[in-house]
């Protein structure tokens, strides 16, 4: 599920929209874990690295001209932070 989970994110990044990834994705996510016995908190701690690993990827400045990008990465946390939410 986290691949699914980081492509409605990715997808949300590029519309500026995350309505699509609550609809889609996780809408009802949380009670399928909790059906499956699988742990939210598990899931949310996965989607939590995802979002370190991205936003270090969106901050690495090698090779990049150096501009302000802390509305892009807390835009990017706040896509994840909805995701671990919806499944803790």
């Amino acid at each position: 599920d986290m691949e699914i989970i980081l492509r409605y994110v990715t997808y949300s990044i590029f519309t500026g929209d995350a309505s699509v990834m609550e609809d889609r994705c996780l809408n009802g996510l949380r009670e399928t874990y909790l059906a499956l016995g699988t742990p939210g908190a598990s899931v949310a701690a996965g989607v939590n690295l995802m979002k370190d690993a991205a936003i270090a990827i969106a901050n690495d400045k090698a090779g990049i001209t150096n501009g302000d990008c802390t509305a892009l990465m807390s835009e990017i946390g706040t896509y994840f932070d909805r995701a671990a939410a919806a499944v803790a």
